[in-house]
């Protein structure tokens, strides 16, 4: 894939990895990243309504984060919306869970935009723009990545940059990040087409 890469004058700067089953597994992971040249390794998704799940990978995360940190990685965790609507009892969330036992020392956030606007949506925030800026104010760990996805008006789906509703502007001026990476799941036209709208706009935003 490295090879792949460089044959294509571009570079994987972060992934998408699950927390490893077992150490020679996160060993793997670590190296083939390095091999790889990213800067970032993150857990892309967790679900479960179970404090003691979340727990555990909170506790998993920031082991493994020490480990990442030998090989000169910085590893974070990527929300959806979820995180911010499942009761765990007595109203406890996944994102409070997580963001008081993550190590923030170790464990970096990787914040969502259209996931943590579409939580305010879902948690019938009056103001969805203003929730998704308390989620990476509020944080005590560092938000070092954005994904910067929008959200359709009428649909609620994901939609190329500059199409939606987000406030990207209101958003990146209350804090900036070390990656802003494009992203569309769904995208109307071809994935280079939607990565070409998306980067044209990143270009010109102004904030």
């Amino acid at each position: 894939m490295r090879a792949q890469l460089n044959s294509l004058g571009i570079r994987a700067s972060s992934s998408h990895d699950g927390i490893s089953a077992d150490s020679a597994a996160l060993r793997t992971k670590l190296e083939n990243a390095l091999i790889l040249g990213q800067k970032y390794v993150n857990v892309p998704y967790l679900n479960s309504n179970s404090l003691s799940d979340w727990q555990l990978w909170a506790d998993q995360m920031n082991a493994e984060a020490a480990v990442a940190r030998r090989y000169g990685l910085k590893y974070g965790y990527h929300n959806h919306a979820h995180e911010f609507t499942i009761d765990l009892g007595g109203g406890l969330t996944p994102w409070e869970v997580l963001t008081s036992r993550l190590d923030k020392r170790l464990v970096h956030l990787e914040v969502d935009l259209y996931w943590a606007y579409t939580g305010g949506v879902n948690t019938g925030a009056a103001d969805p723009d203003r929730f998704a800026i308390d989620v990476i104010r509020d944080a005590p760990q560092t938000v070092r990545q954005f994904h910067v996805k929008d959200r359709d008006v009428t649909t609620g789906d994901m939609c190329d940059l500059g199409t939606g509703v987000v406030d990207f502007p209101r958003i990146f001026r209350s804090h900036q990040v070390e990656e802003y990476i494009v992203e569309n799941d769904t995208p109307d036209v071809t994935p280079l087409t939607s990565a070409a709208v998306g980067h044209l706009y990143l270009d010109h935003v102004r904030y």
